[in-house]
């Protein structure tokens, strides 16, 4: 009886290649790290598991996954998402940042309530109160495009130099000369050393 199954860099996405998962029914944990899953990812009920990684995969719609691993998953306590793109993180993505990262985690215990680990860290009691009181508002929206809405030409894109400096045969330059000239005493970098050892 199989109780930690790893499917570790199988990188398939095809649904089909989870389907055999069925057949271990008793299974505890489950390592789907770096097989290129998506949204689609479908994993048959698994009433025992407990420890379940889906790390650097493709999932993208967080509230998707969080409902279907309630559904399947009852007993889950251990859940780590990190490189995806569902799971803000600022080493992953330079647009996310520590914020992004709390209002998941509070969504994901919102939706998971049982978690006792995310992402590898700890839940914390003020993590799971605040999840009770705002983990519904911190779904993260992506507004959809719209019909109408304006499509910018990449010829009109804004840049702050002059519409001549653009072209590639059109070249200017200043030469000047500088009237301040920089001695290097009073800089920062210079205030651990003596005088004398100049």
């Amino acid at each position: 009886m199989e109780k930690y199954l790893s499917l570790s860099g199988n990188h398939s996405s095809n649904k089909r290649s989870l389907e055999g998962l069925s057949a271990f029914g008793s299974l505890e944990e489950l390592i789907l790290d770096n097989n290129l899953l998506g949204d689609d990812l479908v994993l048959p009920g698994l009433p025992r598991l407990h420890t379940l990684t889906l790390n650097k995969n493709q999932i993208t719609d967080l509230e998707y996954l969080l409902d279907h691993l309630a559904e399947v998953t009852p007993a889950l306590e251990y859940l780590s998402l990190l490189g995806n793109v569902a799971c803000p993180n600022e080493l992953v993505s330079l647009e996310k940042d520590e914020e992004d990262y709390k209002r998941y985690r509070c969504f994901v215990l919102h939706k998971l309530p049982n978690l006792k680990f995310l992402d590898a860290r700890k839940v914390t009691k003020q993590e799971r109160e605040e999840a009770l009181v705002r983990g519904a508002f911190m779904k993260v929206v992506k507004p959809k495009a719209s019909s109408d809405s304006v499509v910018v030409s990449p010829k009109s894109r804004y840049t702050p130099l002059p519409s001549a400096s653009r072209e590639l045969t059109s070249h200017r330059g200043v030469l000047g000369k500088c009237r301040y000239v920089y001695y290097g005493k009073n800089s920062e970098g210079n205030r651990f050393i003596r005088d004398d050892q100049l």
